[in-house]
């Protein structure tokens, strides 16, 4: 069929397919068949893929011949033609019919040629210098990249017009090419033909069927078109659309070559020959170098191409091509760089990375002729033209160019939209055609027919629509790869049809032809050369004065367009223009209109409006007329009635009273997460922080260059209170002192930033809080070499934050502070996600999580109260006032729309005054929203007592325009005689207020202020001052407004700037804090800063209200205003009345009152007040103000606070005037002041028309359109197929959104930062807090500082046991005490004379049993202790102590000296130990004990091996006689369960850095996590049958192993010569929470001397054991301890240096004396009591050294507390009562989850009195306890015995007992020994055995049954189940 074997239909290959496809139709229950055709042809489509992205060779031959290597290897078959018809003529160069073909012939006459179809030159083997004229339809011709010709053919013949041809091999006979081979069109089809400008047809561009080389474009103008793609040139704004390509732009693919889908790029190429991929990396805008190497675009798949072209295959009957094509046609250009050259060698861009950030400003190469622009254009047109360049070349302009602007940023948008999103490439999509440059332009039109004639376009609206587009068109593909890995069978072909460029200026026409000319389409034959001119000439002649649009077409033959469109409506084409200006430009253009009285003709203008004349004419003569009437102003009268009202007693107005500070529950939950992220950094395992390691905060603030935000700022921090709680300032702070915490980043900034990085050096021990607030601000490279390197003030930000010393200091946390982080969130930010701190939501399903008095109205609550349609919203535009704007832009359109604007309002302003000052004429020259401005700001001091008024905002970005401003209406104020009525003041971000004397006299009587050199130093101390401020600056710098705010006029803000952080930072001003709910004031709280005041009284009046202008906005706010309907602008404004109102819903605006109002106001702080409150709040006693700072200043000063201080400072003169309605206050008279009002309103907002409507429209989701646009103008997008941003998104998933689709600008500080995605390049100490403007981050900030500063003093403390001793005054009065103070060590002769005390006096058994002696016996109950009853579970005592430099640690303490100590250590690498068996056999076992060590490496020296590596042989142990300062002798022992993190086993520090063995004893089911966290500590892992024992089993079998170990050692030394008693018999068994040790220091008078004096000092674990060790004839002791210590303790304590009795918690044990005394393995509880019992009565020596005292600290988690008694079986662990752990045996029980042993010790402690009623409270008659120690609970006393032969006992032949226990008794306790002792009548008897059987057993063995009575149902078992082996007793009486 002559296109290729494999699109034939052979019958064979047909039917199998057909088989196929039914045989699958009927296995498959869900997989959709593919349909027969896609298979045939699709599968050979992907052969061509596979083939050429694998293995095809780059042969020209083989490709020609095999139809780009279907199938490359059949061999080609021989050709027969068919033999000609009869009659047919056979002539070269003529068809069959006998007309003549050749391009000589017939190029000069005229050819028809259908739609949709091209002329090409075919080639004939006979005719050798000829070409023959074709017709064949384009869709089966290639694109420029060789790519996208359906297979088969379509064609005519234009010779006898025979049409419908549909295979080539039935063409090329009918035009007679006589071939011998194959006839193939992509062999024969040579050339397109096109016209040449004498309209004769001669030979264009060749065919590209291959994609492996340029095809060179012809143009007209012959060579010198060459075209070098067009690079945006760097003249746009970065505030706009970004317009240079900076690197990232479109990381998915290079600007000339799309991404390579499978098989796109010729295999042959190597991969790192070019970018042809990019991961993230290289510069987006890379173009490939390597000439004829890559391909201009992607070959795409048949996936691609099916999906998008229109017919599916040869047989096309009944597709029109003319039929219009809704998705994206077919035909992917090489990306917007159209990258097609003659001479292939040149890079369209330079490689970004290679050239530097300059390299954006290469001028696009233009083709052809030169297009003149005409003189006189914009006087012509009244505007400048706006050209953006489109697709292809672009002309040269040359001419008047000052007359039109030339962008590219159209250009950069058809390139971005041409890049395929990494979305889908990830899931290893095959390359899907982009859309296609056609279908770019076509829907470019469609969206500019739909633009209203007010509206202008905006590039991100024509990047969604172009993303739209191409996903509709490429549904089925994107479905198929986003969700899973792509699967086998591509999806059926789609059915739209590609746009041909035939067929766009046609279509682009018909969509134009409905929109009233608004878009005018040109299309030239030639170039756009033509196109301009035409629209140029149009424009001259006036026939584009209805025209908004031109949209200018060029497409040639060769498949390809140019294009460009130039904005001609003046509307339009003045906002693009001026939004094209840099700042700069923007500051320089309005200053040389000012400069060279360009805006006299303004001047003029307005005087012509006045019927009267001039405006000035006529002030001057209401000057003259009015000069001697014009008495003291109201304002004036009023204060004197207000300081009158005050001396006098009178309350004053409401709103003056203030209410202390205090933190808002917001402010504290930010602070707690900041707190909370800072530790989890300390926490992480990369060391990157040790919070243990610093004693205290310190912190800095930087703050942009304002002085009024320095204040403010200054004032937060004085009233905070956060000095004095960091311990910086000791004295009472001054604001000098304050000062050295806040930096103003100015050109002072850098030597005052080097003295704060010394004392981060010069302080390790310091944690430095580098604060950066509004961190948005000056984002800078300092690097960005577009600056002078010389000039301090550019990326200033980055040289001291981002240097190298803040970044690698260890004690320099940085947090970065904005409510605008878009900037700071890229992806190339050094802020880590997880360091990322968003204030949080107010509900949160539907819950109020941090309920609050006040509700925060930010932009959305603006938004909202523009669709709630009960009243006028609080967002407003001024209609008369834009019509007036662009009329005069009309007349004058070579002045800047900003001073156009300036004058138009400072004229209306002025007029309004005028009117209100009873020119009533000049009503008609002003707006009605200007006039309702002016009569509240000039009313509403008369409504109140004070005379407290409201504030306009006037925002002036540009200074010189604000000057101007300024001297105008300062002007008119004073030929009004207005001066006394209300302040002008110019406020800019360099200056300071300046404020006149008669209202300096006002603030201070309103705010108590006797300093009489005071003056307002913030906004926030302008509370209720009737005023205009005019706020100049390009941006905001932080500055917080009070709450008097009333009307933020925003109507000159740069409109055309629309970048998100630009419209958020300018409508933030208006933020405010309103009282959510209640009566304007309640009671006298009215001023405080986060005080109620500001909640809105029901009751306001409504007739004032609606005379306020602002009321009835405010009404419809969500918050629920009651203000009057009359609202803004409309009818109410106008009357008084409104103006009134609007005074008070001004000042309502931050309820909380001043501390509210600031932070209200400013982003950072939260309110002068509320800062301080919160900060003093977490101080803890609520100390006023006034203590932190000095005398009354602090309300003056505090500019945060103003509103709450001014507001509080206000004279208590009543505020209320009858006038307000707001009189629902109880407190006082019905009148609401302005301030009173404004707590319940927030400020009315008047935006230019541009700026409302992208505020109010929203997209699908309900999302503001301005929340869609570029966050930052120092980011780009990074790709435009990025998805919507989403209304439910919360500030965590905008952050990441962020992250992932924006890259910084080479002139952002974080350019240079990292690859994409790598998480190196986080900076480990970097977070970000961001949050709503004037939320109150101030406060919250400052609140961290001080909780941050507690909680490392409390790192640095710990909570210690503190309880005096018990039962002392049991203590026994024996005839020997040690009475030899000064004895370092006891004397033993002396000492064994001691009698040994029995009682416990360590408070933790404060609830066990008194263990009685026959002295305390014989003395009966009265002197029983006063116990407690049931008081076990109080709380135990505690002292916080500050850990000294002997402290033992837990995991969580890191420091330099520790890292070796703690297995950090360079010679070992981390966690290399080795595990190693050590057995030994214990016969009371029955068995061989194996234990397991693991021994790290650095450790092995302890131990002995039997060779290296070899088998543990012992553990070294020194010798008696060894002397050495630097060693400690014993081993210590510490058994633990449950406390890997928690227990103190870090020594260093308490041994002082002396060497010891230190053994951490486990469990074997804990040993993994002990492991990890002690990798450098020798742990004894207990065998597995001990998982669940208690503590007994650990001392029983340290013990036990001490003396096996002893053993080995003894005979291993021996062989050395070694005498066995000198080897070292002790070791240490410490608890995991002593934390310190004390010695007291005695120093008496004389040996015997009553007078002596101690002193207690902390002392290291090395001095006590060393001293312990030293002690002459240790070895004759068996156990040592010492005190526990407490704060109660006096000299009765160590009035005794030594004692013989009990000893807990730190013990030194003689493991060779207690050879035969052994710990109870089974015991949990007071194992310690039974030993040193067991010890005492064998004879030996317990020593305790009362001198010494051991801190255990209360660790909450962990020990005993780790076994928990639940049932066995239930399903939820429920915990069960003691009195349920034993039970009758085998009844039904339920079995209980727990060791036997202890639920018999729980019960006996909770309910012994079941089985010893005789015993309860009877101390004079003792149980008599055999054997072993049990608390049997507080209330019966016990008498310990020991059956062993010569053992120790107390005499008990006086001593009757009212009872018996007998625990697991062995054969030393027999009948007789049991005779021996006497028992009350009645007395129980409890027997305890391990089973049933030996119960009896014993029973009978001890003859029980002579005295004591048994019964059936007094035996009891433990309640476990019969495998956890309970125990059984059996009780009786005492017959």
């Amino acid at each position: 069929m002559g296109n290729s074997y494999a699109g034939q239909l052979k019958s064979t290959r047909f039917e199998e397919v057909l088989h196929n496809s039914i045989e699958a139709s009927l296995r498959s229950s869900s997989l959709v068949p593919r349909p027969v055709f896609s298979q045939l042809y699709l599968e050979a489509e992907q052969q061509l893929s596979a083939l050429e992205g694998g293995s095809r060779a780059d042969n020209e031959e083989e490709e020609e011949e095999g139809d780009g290597a279907l199938e490359p290897s059949c061999p080609p078959n021989p050709y027969q033609m068919h033999p000609p018809p009869e009659g047919c003529c056979t002539t070269d160069g003529f068809c069959q019919a006998g007309k003549d073909l050749r391009l000589v012939s017939i190029g000069s006459e005229p050819i028809d040629v259908p739609a949709g179809f091209l002329l090409v030159g075919a080639k004939a083997p006979s005719l050798p210098g000829h070409l023959l004229v074709c017709a064949v339809d384009r869709r089966f011709l290639p694109d420029d990249n060789g790519h996208n010709a359906l297979l088969g053919f379509s064609g005519n013949c234009v010779g006898c017009g025979k049409k419908g041809f549909c295979y080539f091999t039935e063409f090329s006979n009918h035009i007679n090419l006589k071939l011998t081979t194959q006839p193939k069109k992509q062999k024969h089809l040579k050339c397109y033909l096109v016209r040449n400008a004498q309209g004769a047809l001669t030979q264009g561009p060749l065919i590209c069927w291959k994609g492996s080389e340029f095809r060179a474009r012809q143009t007209p103008a012959g060579p010198g078109s060459s075209s070098l793609c067009p690079p945006p040139d760097s003249s746009g704004p970065p505030a706009a659309f970004s317009s240079e390509p900076s690197p990232g732009t479109n990381p998915s693919a290079p600007v000339g070559a799309q991404p390579a889908g499978p098989g796109s790029d010729p295999p042959s190429l190597p991969a790192a020959a070019g970018p042809a991929v990019f991961n993230g990396k290289d510069s987006p805008q890379q173009q490939q170098l390597a000439k004829g190497k890559l391909p201009a675009g992607p070959r795409p798949s048949a996936l691609g191409i099916f999906s998008n072209s229109g017919p599916p295959k040869k047989r096309h009957k009944g597709w029109s091509p003319e039929s219009p094509s809704a998705a994206d046609g077919g035909y992917p250009q090489g990306g917007g760089n159209r990258a097609k050259y003659e001479s292939a060698g040149v890079a369209c861009v330079p490689p970004v990375g290679l050239v530097g950030p300059a390299s954006v400003t290469f001028p696009v190469v233009a083709s052809g002729e030169p297009v003149s622009v005409p003189d006189n254009l914009l006087k012509i047109c009244k505007a400048k033209p706006v050209i953006f360049k489109g697709h292809g070349n672009f002309p040269y302009l040359c001419g008047n160019l000052n007359d039109v602007v030339v962008s590219p940023l159209l250009y950069t948008c058809y390139q971005n939209s041409q890049s395929i999103s990494r979305a889908y490439e990830q899931y290893g999509a095959p390359a899907m055609q982009p859309i296609s440059e056609e279908m770019q332009l076509l829907l470019t039109v469609y969206y500019l027919v739909q633009l209203a004639a007010d509206q202008v376009p905006l590039m991100e609206d024509l990047e969604q629509i172009f993303l739209r587009s191409w996903r509709e068109s490429h549904l089925t593909e994107i479905r198929q790869y986003q969700p899973a890995p792509p699967q086998p069978c591509p999806p059926a072909p789609g059915p739209a049809a590609p746009v041909t460029s035939a067929q766009l200026p046609w279509l682009a026409g018909l969509a134009a032809s409905s929109c009233n000319d608004s878009v005018h389409i040109i299309e030239c034959t030639y170039s756009l050369a033509e196109g301009l001119a035409e629209m140029f000439r149009l424009l001259v002649e006036g026939k584009l004065a209805k025209t908004n649009y031109v949209v200018i077409i060029c497409a040639c033959r060769s498949a390809a367009i140019d294009s460009c469109i130039a904005v001609t409506g003046k509307h339009q084409a003045r906002v693009l223009s001026e939004s094209l200006l840099t700042p700069a430009e923007y500051q320089k253009e309005v200053s040389y209109a000012l400069v060279t009285g360009k805006v006299d003709s303004l001047g003029a203008f307005f005087s012509t409006l006045c019927p009267e004349g001039d405006i000035d004419i006529l002030l001057d003569k209401f000057h003259q007329e009015h000069q001697g009437r014009v008495s003291s102003s109201p304002t004036a009268a009023s204060v004197t009635k207000a300081m009158s009202l005050d001396v006098g007693g009178v309350p004053a107005c409401a709103s003056s009273r203030r209410e202390p500070p205090r933190i808002r529950p917001f402010q504290l939950a930010v602070a707690q997460k900041l707190l909370s992220h800072v530790c989890s950094i300390a926490d992480s395992s990369t060391q990157n922080l040790d919070l243990g390691s610093f004693e205290k905060v310190d912190f800095l603030i930087c703050i942009p260059p304002s002085e009024v935000t320095y204040q403010q700022t200054l004032f937060h921090v004085w009233h905070s209170g956060v000095l004095l709680e960091l311990g910086l300032d000791k004295e009472h702070v001054t604001r000098q002192r304050a000062e050295q915490y806040v930096l103003k980043l100015d050109a002072e900034a850098q030597a005052r930033f080097k003295v704060f990085l010394q004392n981060s050096f010069q302080n390790p021990h310091t944690l430095f809080v580098l604060i950066h607030d509004h961190a948005h601000w000056d984002l800078v490279s300092a690097v960005h070499n577009l600056y002078p390197p010389g000039d301090p003030s550019v990326g200033l930000v980055d040289r001291l934050l981002n240097c190298r010393e803040v970044k690698e200091a260890p004690n320099i946390v940085t947090l970065h502070v904005t409510s605008f982080p878009y900037a700071l969130q890229t992806q190339h930010t050094l802020i880590s996600p997880y360091n990322e701190i968003h204030w949080p939501a107010a509900y949160s399903a539907g819950a109020d999580l941090y309920p609050e008095d006040r509700k925060y109205f930010g932009l959305s609550e603006f938004i909202e109260s523009t669709l709630s349609g009960h009243s006028l919203p609080l967002l407003r535009y001024d209609s008369s006032f834009e019509a007036m704007v662009t009329a005069l832009g009309k007349r004058f359109p070579r002045l800047h729309s900003a001073v156009i604007r300036t004058f138009v309002l400072v004229q209306h302003y002025a007029a309004a005054m005028m009117a209100v000052r009873g020119l009533s004429q000049m009503k008609n020259y002003t707006s009605v929203e200007t006039l309702e401005i002016t009569q509240n700001l000039l009313n509403a001091p008369q409504q109140c007592p004070c005379g407290h008024g409201l504030m306009v905002l006037l925002r002036v970005p540009c200074s010189p325009l604000a000057a101007v401003a300024y001297e105008r209406l300062a002007h008119v104020r004073a030929r009004l005689a207005l001066e006394q009525r209300f302040e002008i003041i110019l406020g800019g971000p360099s200056s300071g207020l300046t404020v006149g004397k008669h209202f300096v006299k006002q603030l201070k009587v309103w705010q108590n202020i006797e300093d009489a050199e005071w003056r307002p130093q913030t906004y926030l101390e302008l509370e209720g001052l009737p005023c205009i401020l005019i706020f100049s600056g390009m941006d905001p710098h932080g500055e917080s407004l009070p709450r008097s705010l009333r009307y933020c006029d925003l109507r000159l803000i740069n409109s055309s700037c629309l970048v998100r952080t630009a419209l958020e930072q300018e409508l933030g001003l208006a933020a405010y804090f309103v009282s959510s709910e209640g009566p304007l004031e309640k009671g006298p709280r009215g001023e405080g800063l986060e005080s109620d005041a500001e909640k809105p009284s029901s009751t306001d009046n409504e007739d004032e209200e609606l005379v306020t202008e602002g009321s009835a906005a405010e009404k419809r706010s969500p918050v629920k205003r009651e203000r009057s309907g009359s609202r803004d602008s409309a009818s109410s404004g106008r009357s008084s009345k409104a103006s009134g109102s609007a005074l008070g819903g001004e000042t309502a605006a931050p309820p909380g009152g001043p501390p509210q109002g600031e932070q209200t106001r400013s982003p950072q702080p939260c309110g002068p007040s509320e800062d301080t409150q919160r900060l003093r709040a977490s101080q803890g006693p609520a100390s006023a103000l006034s203590r932190h700072s000095p005398g009354p200043a602090p309300q003056p000063d505090a500019g945060r606070q103003t509103s709450q201080r001014s507001v509080q400072v206000a004279v208590p003169s009543p505020r209320r005037l009858p006038a307000a309605g707001a009189s629902s206050s109880p407190a006082g008279p019905a009148s609401p002041c302005s301030l009173a009002k404004a707590r319940r309103q927030p400020p009315v907002v008047f935006l230019p028309k541009l700026v409302y409507d992208m505020v109010t429209s929203t997209d699908s989701s309900g999302l503001p359109k301005a929340a869609s646009l570029l966050p930052a103008p120092s980011v780009v997008w990074a790709s435009s197929f990025r998805p919507l941003l989403s209304k439910t998104m919360t500030s965590t998933e905008q952050s990441l959104y962020y992250r992932q689709w924006t890259v910084p600008r080479p002139s952002h500080m974080d350019y240079g930062n990292r690859a994409e995605g790598c998480v190196d390049g986080f900076h480990p100490r970097r977070l970000l807090l961001s949050g709503p403007p004037q939320i109150g981050k101030t406060g919250a900030y400052l609140q961290f500082l001080s909780i941050l500063s507690r909680m490392l003093i409390r790192l640095t403390e710990v909570d210690v046991y503190d309880e005096e001793e018990i039962n002392v005054d049991l203590r026994e009065e024996a005839e020997w005490r040690y009475l030899q103070r000064s004895d370092p060590w006891p004397d033993l002769e002396l000492f064994r004379k001691l009698p040994f005390d029995y009682t416990v006096h360590d408070p933790k058994y404060e609830d066990a049993s008194l263990i009685c002696s026959h002295h305390q016996s014989a003395r009966g109950e009265d002197r029983a202790p006063p116990r407690k009853p049931e008081d076990l579970f109080v709380r135990r005592q505690t002292a916080r102590m500050r850990l000294s430099k002997y402290a033992a640690h837990n995991t969580y303490h890191h420091c330099e000296q520790c890292h070796q100590y703690m297995g950090f250590h360079p010679r070992y690498q981390l966690y290399e130990s080795t595990l190693h068996a050590f057995a030994f056999s214990y016969s009371m076992l029955g068995e061989e004990i194996q234990l397991h060590f693991i021994i790290p490496k650095s450790k092995e020296h302890h131990f002995v091996f039997s060779q290296p590596g070899g088998q543990l042989e012992s553990m070294r142990l020194p010798l008696v006689t060894d002397k050495s300062h630097e060693c400690i002798k014993s081993p210590t022992f510490t058994p633990t369960t449950g406390r890997h993190e928690h227990g103190l086993f870090n020594l260093y520090h308490a041994m002082d850095g002396a060497s010891h063995l230190h053994v951490l004893v486990v469990k074997e089911y804990e040993m993994p996590v002990y492991k990890k966290y002690w990798p450098n500590h020798i742990m004894l892992v207990l065998p597995s049958i001990f998982n669940s024992a208690g503590v007994g089993a650990a001392h029983f079998l340290i013990k036990e192993l001490s003396y096996h170990n002893l053993e080995l050692e003894r005979n291993r030394q021996e062989e050395l010569g070694i005498k066995p008693q000198d080897i070292w018999p002790f070791i240490v068994i410490s608890d995991d929470s002593c934390v310190m040790w004390n010695v007291v220091d005695v120093d008496g008078g004389g040996e015997r001397s009553r007078e002596f004096s101690l002193s207690e000092r902390n002392v290291s674990l090395k001095h006590i054991m060393q001293h312990i060790e030293a002690a002459p004839n240790i070895t004759h002791y068996a156990l040592i301890g010492m005190r526990k210590w407490s704060s109660k303790a006096g000299g009765r304590a160590v009035r005794e240096p030594f004692s013989r009795c009990h000893v807990h918690d730190f013990i030194v044990l003689n493991v060779d004396l207690t050879q035969n005394v052994q710990y109870n393995q089974n015991r949990f509880l007071c194992d310690d009591v039974d030993f040193n019992l067991r010890v005492h009565s064998a004879g030996l020596l317990l020593c305790r050294f009362n001198r010494f005292s051991v801190m255990k600290k209360q660790i909450a988690v962990g020990g005993h507390r780790s076994f928990h008694i639940t049932a066995k079986v239930s399903d939820s662990p429920v915990a069960v009562v003691p009195a349920q752990y034993i039970c009758a045996p085998d009844s039904k029980h339920p079995a209980l989850a727990a060791p036997a042993q202890l639920l018999l010790e729980r019960f006996l402690q909770h309910h012994s009195h079941r089985f010893f009623p005789l015993s309860l409270r009877n101390h004079g008659h003792p149980v008599l306890l055999v054997d072993c120690y049990l608390n049997l609970g507080s209330q019966i006393s016990v008498c310990y015995v020991s059956s062993r032969p010569h053992s120790l006992n107390v005499s008990c032949s006086d001593s009757t007992f009212s009872g018996l226990l007998l625990y697991l008794c062995d054969s030393f306790v027999g009948a007789g020994f049991l005779k021996k002792f006497h028992f009350l009548k009645g007395a129980t008897l409890c027997v305890i055995c391990q089973d049933r059987n030996s119960l009896r057993q014993t029973v009978v063995r001890l003859e029980l049954e002579d005295e004591w009575q048994f019964r059936l149902r007094d035996e009891f078992q433990t309640a476990n189940a019969k495998e956890d082996r309970p125990l059984f007793f059996l009780t009786g009486r005492h017959i």
